[in-house]
């Protein structure tokens, strides 16, 4: 051992695995429990410094001051673009190093991010987050921005990518306490492989479970955690609970009485670290470990993980680290910026174009910029703090110099007087942006009036340019934007007779006026005159006509739409409806009958249904709030500047009736995303339009006869035949053309962007693993590629298919289902009004919904002679019926049993008729029944 170092764990000629156990085993009890937290403490004793586990690092730093901020990351998925991602998490892991070089002990080196989570459903609050809702297009792309965030050296880690949120989380109505019910193909075929590349090829070494319960096993206690993350997938790193969620276990899930039990599985089932109140939480171990619920081993596992990932970011090793020492002039370094800069040009996406874009720079002389998103930039609330910020206003501004450009939010603008007095309100500048209710009309305040739909409204003082917000109580206009987690800045007034409005605050609480005339939120229920709740509004200018005017004569409108992160739609929150506000949509309209050359720019954090855009528009183009240099990137395509090649990463759908319940996770009997939705969208996933041409041709495969364990390759010529050179984004889909289950209408495969000159022409070559055609067989509970026939498919995006040809593979022979051995409930082949659901000891059954279900198993081998059924079940509340049919729901009735109430499981069974081979068996139960398992005797 060198001489300095005084203990093994400081020795670097060591194994770190050696080191950290020698490191692990020095603390005492009382500190492992401390260290066991999301901020772990200071050893003066043996040199630990304090350390914290998690930065914010959606897409770039957050919260820590001005750092780079790209696009959000719904906007990054519409690049499909794996190289640049590696760039961008580059960056956020040198400007990550910036901050934690500035202070270690409050800037973590352990990024929150990516969000990995399948978006199922685009009602979904925290859409935004994520990469979209193919699991093939989210693993390529978060795996690279977590080789870049982590860096490329062999020992030494840059950052740490934190995945989240495993797993089944894509709804925020009651996310605390709601369970997804996920069944083994969905399980296996979607939600897990959306998070594997991202750990296995990525190498991430963190993951943040869910709030949410899966099959009625809380996230962070389901087996997965272990038995996939870390054994299977051979994660080497820590896992990470979610804010609140230990605590939330017992208080929202009320899956245990107690926090210590609450910890203790916690920490048994494979979270190493936990993020929750500091207080309850350590008490709850010193409880578990007094009662032996939890033994100091447990921690002693725990700890080693968390400590071989600070070990790895060098915290030990400073003069080994390379990057022990990054230059402060990384943070916002001149790259930083023009990487943002062009991610948000890669992420604009051309939804509809009817030749009337590009626009000519030269020939346009006037324009109307139109909207209530055309003159702003937001963020929302994992973004990073952008040093600057460029609107679409100001970006057609820079592309016209000198022209004509005019601009309209489209918003009202209002003066509001009470309804008893007839005083206005106006606002104090001595008293802090106070809002007073005694104001005569020369003193009332103008307020441009936000209508963002669903109940939420913004008002903001032209005088001050803040925006209305709560303060203790009191109303004042002393807020820059409406953001926050309770965002207060959202009120609504809403008529309450003609003319007459009365005004309710964010969380629904009344707005009245004070004896000082203040406005304030009613508390409680006190006495007061009706007429002091109630206001009046003078509108001094009719946004919409005025938009209509600004638009009339220009040679082209833009009209700005879209969301506010913040309002909505936002974690905790899902959307109600996905069409526009409908304030907006009003304002397209008027502006689309006076101005026949109007395009629609939308930026969202989500898919919309735009329709009436979609069939009356020239021009539509989509953008994500995408950071800084929006309105650059947004004016360069609108004149052409730059080629959109962004692609839709989610299926627009034409209206929320084309979606399930937001808590059927199904999406195979829910007919969920492109790969099994049969009816009519608005947009396709992967479409996107370009302002040139491009031609595919002489589309070949190595071999068409395969194993399962090949790979082939496939290639084909892209040529630009347009006039601009541009990017075109080729995609590989394949499809089982016969099999024994319901297979997906296609699958993404694999995919590449490529960059052409006009007139050139490249080949592109994919080489694709066959196992990627592989399916979940519930009859053997393993991967299966079947033996077939499976087309092979290129084109732009998932509907508009250039060319294909088919291939035979060699695979596997799927057997009839074997009965006699027993099969678990859940591995069904059909069901309808059943869920999966947990019973003692992280077993899993299924149980109806509303009392009445079935579920069904195919293909049944009957050739062994069998008389009898065995079927463990339990009917909790009352007596209830299982009803054996052959065939079909309608078929003949083979058996049937009495289920007596109780609440504990019984082996029954059922006389059953012969069965003939391959026969299928529908199990139809009447009552609040659970099943876990089913046999042939």
């Amino acid at each position: 051992m060198p001489q300095a170092v005084k203990f093994p764990f400081q020795n670097t000629e060591l194994l770190i695995e050696e080191r950290v156990r020698d490191l692990v085993n020095r603390f005492t009890l009382d500190e492992k429990i401390e260290l066991m937290m999301q901020h772990q403490p200071e050893i003066k004793r043996l040199g630990v410094k304090a350390h914290k586990q998690g930065t914010e690092a959606a897409h770039g730093i957050a919260w820590l001051g001005e750092a780079t901020v790209f696009p959000q990351n719904i906007g990054l998925s519409s690049t499909w673009n794996p190289n640049l991602m590696k760039k961008i998490g580059t960056v956020i892991g040198d400007e990550a190093r910036v901050f934690y070089q500035r202070n270690p002990s409050k800037h973590g080196l352990t990024l929150w991010a990516p969000t990995v989570d399948m978006e199922r459903d685009p009602r979904w609050g925290r859409t935004e987050e994520a990469y979209g809702e193919d699991p093939e297009l989210t693993g390529q792309l978060t795996t690279e921005l977590v080789k870049g965030m982590q860096g490329d050296d062999p020992v030494y880690l840059k950052s740490v990518a934190t995945l989240k949120h495993f797993l089944g989380n894509n709804n925020e109505i009651n996310r605390g306490e709601c369970s997804a019910s996920i069944d083994p193909r969905n399980m296996h075929e979607y939600y897990l492989k959306a998070f594997k590349p991202a750990i296995v090829e990525g190498k991430a070494k963190s993951i943040m479970t869910a709030y949410n319960s899966i099959n009625g096993t809380p996230a962070l206690l389901h087996p997965y955690v272990e038995k996939v993350v870390k054994q299977e997938w051979g994660m080497d790193g820590f896992i990470v609970s979610d804010a609140g969620d230990v605590v939330g276990i017992v208080n929202e899930h009320k899956y245990y009485e107690t926090y210590s039990e609450a910890l203790a599985d916690t920490i048994k089932s494979g979270i190493d670290s936990i993020t929750d109140d500091v207080e309850i939480s350590i008490q709850a171990m010193k409880e578990a470990l007094y009662k032996g619920l939890l033994v100091e081993a447990d921690l002693d596992k725990a700890l080693i993980n968390t400590f071989k990932v600070r070990f790895r970011l060098g915290e030990f090793d400073e003069e080994r680290n390379p990057y022990a020492s990054v230059s402060e002039s990384k943070l916002l370094a001149k790259e930083h910026k023009q990487l943002s800069y062009q991610a948000a040009q890669e992420q604009v996406v051309l939804l509809k174009n009817d030749g009337l874009l590009p626009l000519n720079k030269r020939a346009t002389e006037s324009i109307a910029v139109i909207g209530p998103l055309a003159d702003d930039v937001q963020v929302d609330w994992y973004s990073g703090t952008p040093s600057y910020r460029v609107t679409a206003l100001e970006g057609i501004k820079n592309k016209l110099e000198n022209k004509k450009v005019t601009h309209k939010s489209g918003n009202p603008l209002i003066r509001i007087r009470t309804a008893q007095t007839g005083s206005y309100l106006g606002v104090n500048q001595s008293f802090n942006h106070a809002l007073v209710a005694n104001c005569k009309v020369e003193e009332a305040e103008v307020f441009e009036w936000t209508d963002w739909g669903w109940g939420s409204q913004t008002l903001k003082s032209l005088s001050t340019g803040k925006f209305l917000t709560i303060d203790e109580g009191m109303i004042t206009a002393t807020a820059d934007e409406a953001r926050g987690w309770f965002v207060k800045e959202s009120f609504q007034l809403i008529e309450s007779s003609e003319g007459v409005y009365s005004l309710q605050s964010w969380d629904d609480k009344r707005v009245v006026i004070s004896a000082a005339q203040s406005l304030v939120v009613q508390e409680h229920e006190q006495e007061l005159v009706e007429s002091q709740a109630h206001f009046e509004i003078d509108v001094l200018e009719d946004g919409i006509e005025e938009a209509v005017k600004a638009a009339a004569d220009q040679d082209y409108a833009v009209v700005v739409l879209g969301n506010n992160p913040f309002i909505n739609g936002k974690e905790c929150v899902d959307r109600e409806d996905i069409i526009l506000p409908p304030e907006q949509e009003k304002l397209l309209q008027a502006v689309k009958q006076v101005n026949s050359n109007t395009i629609a720019v939308l930026v969202s954090s989500y898919p919309y249904a735009l329709n009436w855009a979609n069939e009356n528009l020239g021009g539509i183009m989509y953008t994500s709030h995408a950071g800084p240099e929006l309105g650059n990137a947004v004016a360069d395509v609108l004149f052409g500047d730059y080629i959109p090649a962004g692609r839709l990463s989610m299926t627009w759908y034409r209206s929320v009736e084309q979606l399930p319940d937001i808590m059927d996770y199904d999406i195979i009997k829910g007919k969920r995303t492109y790969q099994y939705f049969e009816g009519d969208v608005l947009y396709p996933f992967g479409h996107g339009l370009s302002y040139t041409t491009f031609n595919y041709s002489n589309f070949q495969v190595s071999e068409t006869t395969l194993t399962s364990a090949d790979k082939v390759k496939v290639t084909i010529s892209i040529e630009n035949t347009g006039k601009f050179a541009g990017d075109e984004v080729v995609q590989l889909y394949g499809r089982a053309e016969r099999s024994r289950v319901k297979r997906p209408l296609k699958t993404l495969l694999d995919f590449t962007r490529v960059h052409l000159q006009s007139g050139e022409k490249k080949q592109v070559e994919f080489t694709v693993p066959i196992s990627k055609l592989e399916f979940w067989d519930v009859t053997q509970e393993r991967y299966c590629v079947e033996n077939g026939v499976y087309s092979l498919m290129i084109g732009s995006s998932s509907k508009n298919i250039a060319c294909c040809t088919e291939i035979h593979v060699d695979g596997d022979k799927i057997p009839a289902r074997n009965l006699h051995d027993g099969v678990y409930a859940f591995n069904y082949d059909d069901y309808e009004n059943v869920i999966i659901d947990e019973y003692e000891g992280r077993n899993y059954c299924i149980r109806t919904v509303d009392k009445q279900g079935w579920i069904a198993f195919h293909q049944v081998n009957g050739t062994t002679p069998c008389q009898k059924l065995k079927i463990t079940t339990v009917s909790h509340l009352e007596e209830g019926e299982i009803r054996v049919n052959l065939g079909s729901l309608d078929g003949e009735m083979i058996g049937k049993v009495m289920v007596p109430q109780s609440n504990d499981w019984k082996e029954m069974e059922i006389e059953i008729s012969s069965l003939s081979d391959e026969s299928d068996i529908y199990f139809i139960l009447n009552g609040d029944i659970k099943v876990s398992k089913v046999q042939l005797l």
